[in-house]
């Protein structure tokens, strides 16, 4: 069987030059696409691994210093909550110790009160004695401090002021106090089970604002003197490739970790349609500079090839595979160091084919099967 000429049917390897030749076909059937190597702006950058976080004055534990039972629940795990919204619902022997002693206070305070009053009267008309007023005086100081520990201790048992007033108006003695939502958010984690016991350990509820996150990096002993403040950022995520969520530096840590030679820099990054979650690692990009013109290609163009960086430059005979030198990575563009000139045309669609049927007619060329 006669041997066909290396190239026949797939294009050829011009002698002396990496460069492969392709038929009109050929080319249409691989749809190749080209643009001219052009100068745009491009800032330097650093980059660092980063983890995303929940800052802690975007999240709040819902939890009861005293002993209590969990009698209903208002909120569960995925609720979105309003400030001030009720969570849940608690039953405690302290709380009705402490209602029922505010109300014993008041009526003591209250009877106090009168007792001073008509004394008053009867000094004022000249038929009471002053040692009498004296002493309902002291009873109505007295009753009056005992009502105001009374309700000092509503108050360390969570009553607020409106909570306390609406009990007096109802003037019911039950063990009952809710707990509301400090803060508004989504609850993200939750222990409660009606019936169960809480204390002062139990985190009952915990609840995150999603709305803005921070992420912290690591940045080298080196390059701390390139950071400031307000300079742009931007993440990415594994999760959402290609996707970039900007942000700019926010703070800079005032302490070298001894063991790694970093110091901990932050942004806070808004969290458009919540993709971003607490514990995810995230790759930090800082600009530090203002853009400048440099020699750049689009992020397509450039392939990987073993431990260098290719192109396939548009060339009268065909298409050169072209290796290159490339600098920083921006707005979907890589800046070129080495081996492009201004004017050149690098393909940008179907150099993966390209690539493969080079490789291929080399093989051929070697006489590799």
């Amino acid at each position: 069987m006669q041997k066909e000429p290396p190239g026949r049917g797939l294009g050829r390897v011009l002698k002396n030059s990496v460069i492969l030749e392709l038929t009109p076909d050929e080319e249409k059937a691989i749809d190749i696409k080209t643009v001219k190597v052009g100068r745009r702006p491009m800032r330097n950058q650093l980059r660092a691994m980063g983890k995303v976080l929940a800052p802690q004055t975007k999240k709040a534990i819902v939890s009861y210093a005293f002993p209590a039972r969990i009698s209903d629940i208002h909120a569960n795990i995925g609720d979105w909550v309003e400030p001030g919204q009720k969570l849940v619902t608690l039953q405690s022997e302290e709380v009705g110790k402490a209602r029922a002693e505010f109300f014993k206070a008041q009526a003591d305070f209250e009877l106090a009160r009168r007792n001073l009053e008509r004394e008053k009267n009867l000094f004022d008309r000249g038929v009471g004695a002053q040692k009498n007023l004296l002493t309902t005086e002291a009873e109505f100081k007295v009753a009056e401090a005992g009502m105001n520990v009374a309700e000092k201790k509503l108050h360390v048992l969570g009553f607020t002021e409106e909570m306390v007033q609406e009990m007096e108006k109802a003037h019911q003695i039950n063990p009952t106090i809710s707990l509301y939502a400090p803060i508004g958010g989504k609850v993200i984690a939750s222990s409660a089970v009606r019936g169960a016991m809480v204390d002062q350990n139990t985190e009952i509820l915990v609840i995150m604002d999603p709305t803005v996150l921070w992420i912290e990096a690591e940045i080298y002993e080196r390059d701390i003197a390139k950071i400031k403040i307000s300079q742009d950022v931007e993440i990415s995520v594994p999760a959402y490739p290609g996707e970039a969520f900007p942000g700019k530096i926010s703070y800079i840590g005032d302490v070298m970790k001894e063991d790694s030679r970093t110091i901990t820099v932050r942004t806070e990054i808004r969290n458009r349609e919540y993709k971003l979650k607490p514990g995810m690692f995230s790759d930090m990009v800082v600009f530090l500079n203002h853009p400048d013109e440099v020699l750049a290609v689009p992020e397509a163009a450039v392939l990987d090839d073993r431990d260098r960086k290719i192109v396939f430059i548009s060339v009268a005979e065909g298409y050169r595979l072209q290796p290159v030198r490339v600098g920083i990575k921006e707005g979907g563009h890589w800046e070129v160091l080495e081996g492009l000139e201004e004017g050149d045309e690098v393909v940008t669609a179907g150099n993966y084919q390209l690539k493969s049927k080079l490789y291929e007619e080399i093989l051929r060329a070697s006489g590799v099967h």
